[in-house]
């Protein structure tokens, strides 16, 4: 497995370095933004490993980049920056996961597992049959009332109306579909959706939830991913009681 690592710090790149030659990957370096991009796009990586401040451009913009390029290759972003609004910065600049400095070598080896692992396999396959009637799998379509997502060429509609997605907001949807009427905590929507099962914020969850629900909602009725209080989220048609809205 090759991976390619954009980081200028050099205690960072040997410390990385060394820790993923261990357990037998192969990593590449480069030490700016402009030659990580250029690497990144002329050799093929199953994973690139990229740092927030870089000279010359800056990570979220090589993401950003990468992306316009059209490359789906998995990204792993790190950054000392720990705030919510970076992060969901740094997700929605494309990146896969996002971590925060200074972290064990062992977790770093975990979340490059989980995202290598997420790309083999593609999205995750149902954890069991539907069981709500009102949803229906047809040559890889999920629907629920007017709403549906296809599995095939992942885009969604409502009530006809195109949906445009992120990558990010597309897994969401889809953990949401594969499990209706059940109520879902942040935490698992975290290990399911990032493949995180580590101490990143929450709150990102809360964030993304709510990018989906305006996109779903936009001029739309009812309410179709629901919150219940205290507990996290679900997707069904309708309120199921007083704590649900």
């Amino acid at each position: 497995m090759k991976i390619l690592l954009i980081e200028d710090e050099p205690s960072v790149v040997s410390v990385i370095t060394r820790g993923l030659q261990e357990v037998g990957y192969e990593v590449s370096v480069a030490l700016d933004g402009h030659s990580g991009y250029q690497m990144a796009t002329e050799h093929a990586f199953q994973l690139i490993i990229l740092d927030v401040m870089l000279p010359g451009i800056n990570g979220i913009e090589v993401c950003k980049r990468l992306r316009k390029h059209g490359l789906e290759t998995p990204i792993l972003m790190l950054t000392a920056l720990g705030t919510t609004e970076n992060i969901v910065m740094g997700l929605d600049s494309g990146a896969d996961d996002y971590m925060l400095k200074p972290f064990k070598q062992l977790e770093l080896q975990a979340r490059v597992r989980s995202l290598l692992r997420r790309n083999n396999n593609g999205p995750s396959p149902a954890p069991g049959p539907l069981q709500n009637p009102a949803i229906q799998a047809e040559t890889e379509v999920l629907r629920l009332a007017d709403l549906q997502l296809n599995l095939d060429t992942k885009s969604a509609q409502r009530n006809g109306r195109e949906i445009a997605l992120t990558a990010t907001e597309y897994r969401l949807l889809e953990y949401l579909f594969k499990n209706p009427r059940k109520v879902l905590s942040r935490m698992e929507i975290l290990e399911h959706v990032w493949g995180i099962d580590f101490n990143m914020n929450t709150k990102v969850v809360d964030v993304y939830i709510n990018y989906l629900r305006k996109k779903i909602n936009k001029n739309e009725s009812p309410e179709l991913i629901q919150t219940v209080v205290g507990l996290g989220y679900m997707l069904k048609e309708s309120k199921a009681d007083e704590n649900t809205h």
